[in-house]
């Protein structure tokens, strides 16, 4: 299966949207059923230093920096996270938000970037933006993005019967697996083929990457 890159549902709907609303609820419970969070939390806890600041691109609901706080990885100045959408209502006030489009805002400096089921928007030319800016900013990028196989899309159409799924949320999970990655086409997108990389994917869906800069 090529992959193919193609607009997804609840990045056009406003943040107040309930269809927004309820497929970010969704989101959650798949996140849940992949360990994302559990992943990416326990990665950034063996990779982190003092002092050392997390940027988590396309930060959504911001579930994720809360998560890193509840879990005592590090402390809330440490954290900031960048999307299109507005500040979350629950963000730590100690913690930087910005909105805007993560190929136009000027990043914050941050030795660890984190990206959770959000580079597989990027065709490949907008990847390569993003990983020249990767480059020249961290020392550390972590993802977990979805795994481009059939029997995902399987997997996908069995959990929206189970889960009573919305339909922006089953329309979307098509588009992202098809969007995925495997084996080390992430890392070359990125450009990062000079770092120390490790992909990965899991039985449920997920393509993990953990790049460091030698």
């Amino acid at each position: 299966m090529q992959r193919r890159v193609q607009p997804e549902i609840l990045d056009t709907l406003p943040a107040c949207d309930p269809a927004a609303m309820r497929s970010r609820r969704e989101l959650r419970l798949i996140n849940a059923i992949m360990g994302n969070h559990r992943w990416l939390a326990r990665e950034v806890r063996h990779c982190i230093r003092p002092g050392w600041r997390v940027l988590e691109l396309g930060a959504g609901g911001g579930a994720f920096g809360s998560r890193l706080l509840a879990a005592g990885v590090c402390e809330a100045q440490q954290i900031t996270g960048l999307d299109l959408a507005p500040r979350p209502a629950g963000w730590p006030c100690e913690s930087v938000w910005m909105q805007g489009d993560v190929l136009a805002s000027a990043w914050p400096e941050a030795e660890i970037v984190v990206a959770n089921l959000f580079l597989h928007h990027f065709d490949p030319a907008s990847l390569a933006q993003l990983g020249a800016r990767l480059s020249a900013k961290c020392r550390v990028v972590l993802a977990s993005e979805p795994a481009r196989r059939r029997r995902h899309l399987v997997q996908g159409a069995l959990l929206s019967v189970l889960a009573l799924l919305s339909r922006v949320t089953r329309h979307d999970m098509r588009i992202s697996i098809r969007a995925g990655f495997l084996s080390n086409e992430l890392p070359h997108a990125l450009g990062l083929d000079g770092w120390k990389c490790k992909t990965d994917t899991t039985l449920l869906g997920a393509y993990r990457l953990c790049a460091q800069r030698p």
